[in-house]
Parts: structure tokens; C-alpha cells; sequence
């Protein structure tokens, strides 16, 4: 625990640490991380932390605004949930290109259940890379998570069964791509095939299987090869829920959008028993990104490729501690 951290707005002390461990609890590229946090009396700051950057795999940062994204709808879930609004201001200044968000403990106001029921849904979501069971989402969930979706002015498309062999495609191109980049493939292994203890990166336990030749949308191997083989006729699920997560410009502001939506999607997605992992090679190839905004309506930009579906549980990926991405000004230390 963070005993530097004291009360902001009208959060204690005790809610602020709550809601900055929700804020990390956010999933990123790889588990990198990319935030960092900064609480003054009146308010937490959101910043990029380009030292957990994947530049490799995200050379201009657009996962990693994601991720911060994903902290700032966390943050905001969590302090809604303790009975405060929170006032965000995002990309608040051009002199400081790392701050993304300041958020702004505000006034009380009970929290809406649907409030509660996400951020209550925050440590539960992980992010699954081992087979779905081959049971269909229902159409009425579709409607669900592009709602949460909206709610975030950002969209979802759920490409018609037709598209997903061009999807399809376009996700093995990209990962063929990256696959004969050198430096990819070392980045790669650097973030991932970890040791339990290690506070970022993916570890062995959460990898999942080693992909096989017959696996159609999970390509990516997250074990750096030291994933145990799979048990014969464990396949994973011929055919997921594949959603494409964007916005409706492209930028730093509309990326931070789409990570609050991408996560709002994700706990919505989680409250209705559902699993769900990334797709992200399509997204990270300028070539098969332009071809998937193509496929979905040439106006809208793809962030996210999601793979959703009814998984069995999983171990959560560590997180690095909490005073290690939180900073405090000397008069809200408690």
C-alpha cells in the first residue's frame, strides 16, 4: 500500500488507493503498463509512461493511449462508484504532451447500478487467450456492448458472417508480417513468457496455448515458446465473437476515447459472463488496418480487434505496485 497517498476532492484517502488500483487493473499491449498516475489535493492526473512503451509493435504510441484510456474509464468508474462525480478533463495542455486526463473528485451523488455493477466487474475482467466453448453470444449481448460502446462516443462493428473470412485474412497477413520482422519477434519476447513475480509483461500461466496450424483467429504465441503443448482435440472455438472497436476520427484524443470505450466494452462484456482477448495485429499493420477500415465503411477508424466469447476462468496478470506509478504533491501525502 501506497502510505503517501491522502485524500483528493472529496475522496478519502482509502478511496483514492481504491480507485488508482482499479485504474491499473486497466489491460494493455503485452501488459506493458504505460501509466502513470500524479494526485494533487484537488485531482489525479493520467499520464503517459513511455517508458512501458511496445514501440515495435505500436510505434506511435496509439495502443499505448489506449491502455491509458482503458486507466482513465477505470478511474472514473471507480470514483463514481464511491459516490462522487468525477469532472475529467482530457488532453488538458499542449506543453505537456504525457498528460492525458485530469479527473476532478467533484460533487457527491449516488452512484447509478449500472455504475456500480461495472466497477464492481473491474478486478474480474482478464484478458483471456486460452479456447472459448463453442456456445454463440446472443444477439441482445451484441446490442449490449454496442451501447457501451456508444456511451463512450466511440462504435462497434460485429462484421457479418461473410466478412470474416476477408477479417480473417487480413489478421494471419498481419501476423506473418510482424512475424518476419526481427525486431518485432525480439520485443515480442521480451514482454512475454515471463516468470510469476515479474510486476509486468505476460507470464507463462497467462499466455495460453501455443498456437497451432489448424487455429483461425488466435495466431500470436504469448508463451515465447514455453507454453505446455495442447491436449489433443482442444481446439479453440471455430467461431468467436469478433468485434471491431474504433472511432470516428483518429488521433490522440479519439484514441483515448475509443480506450474508454474499449473498456467499457470489455466490463460489459464481462457483467454478462463473457471472456475476451485482442486481436491487435490487424490494427498494428498500416496496410491491414486501411484494408479493415475499407471492409467496415471507409469514415471510421479500427482501434481494436476483440475476440469475445464463454471462457473458463483465468489467473490475472500482475500489475506493477501501486508507488511505482503514483506520484503525490507533498501536501496529499496522508
Amino acid at each position: 500500500m501506497n502510505k503517501l497517498i491522502g485524500a483528493v476532492g472529496n475522496l478519502t484517502a482509502d478511496q483514492v488507493r481504491d480507485a488508482l488500483l482499479k485504474a491499473t487493473a486497466a489491460p494493455s499491449l503485452h501488459n506493458s503498463q504505460p501509466w502513470r498516475f500524479h494526485c494533487t489535493p484537488h485531482a489525479i492526473e493520467v499520464h503517459a509512461d513511455r517508458s512501458h512503451a511496445v514501440p515495435v509493435a505500436d510505434p506511435e504510441d496509439r495502443e499505448l493511449v489506449l491502455a491509458c484510456g482503458a486507466a482513465l474509464l477505470n478511474l472514473r468508474l471507480a470514483i463514481r462508484a464511491a459516490g462522487v462525480h468525477p469532472d475529467v478533463r482530457m488532453l488538458p495542455t499542449r506543453c505537456s504532451p504525457d498528460l492525458l486526463a485530469v479527473v476532478r473528485p467533484a460533487r457527491r451523488g449516488p452512484p447509478t447500478p449500472a455504475d456500480v455493477g461495472l466497477a464492481a466487474a473491474i478486478p474480474r475482467r482478464r484478458t483471456n487467450r486460452r479456447p472459448f466453448l463453442p456456445t454463440a453470444v446472443p444477439s441482445s449481448v451484441h446490442n449490449l456492448l454496442r451501447q457501451a460502446a456508444e456511451a463512450e462516443r466511440a462504435w462497434l462493428a460485429i462484421p457479418e458472417r461473410a466478412q470474416l473470412p476477408k477479417v480473417q485474412a487480413l489478421a494471419r497477413q498481419a501476423h506473418q508480417a510482424q512475424l518476419a520482422d526481427a525486431n518485432f519477434v525480439a520485443e515480442l519476447r521480451h514482454w512475454t513468457g515471463r516468470d510469476l513475480g515479474t510486476p509486468d509483461g505476460v507470464p507463462v500461466r497467462s499466455s495460453g496455448p501455443r498456437p497451432e496450424p489448424q487455429d483461425e483467429w488466435v495466431l500470436r504465441d504469448f508463451s515465447s515458446g514455453r507454453a505446455n503443448s495442447r491436449v489433443a482435440g482442444k481446439d479453440f472455438e471455430p467461431e468467436p465473437l469478433i468485434c471491431v472497436l474504433g472511432s470516428f476520427q483518429d488521433g490522440v484524443y479519439a484514441q483515448l476515447q475509443a480506450g474508454m470505450a474499449m473498456q467499457r466494452v470489455l466490463l460489459a462484456a464481462t457483467v454478462a459472463g463473457l471472456s475476451s482477448s485482442f486481436l491487435s495485429q490487424v490494427i498494428e499493420i498500416p496496410a491491414t488496418r486501411k484494408e479493415l477500415r475499407a471492409l467496415i465503411g471507409g469514415g471510421l477508424w479500427p482501434q481494436m480487434l476483440l475476440r469475445i466469447g464463454y471462457g473458463s476462468p483465468v489467473p490475472a496478470t500482475p500489475r506493477r505496485p501501486l508507488d511505482e506509478v503514483t506520484s503525490c504533491d507533498s501536501a496529499n501525502r496522508s
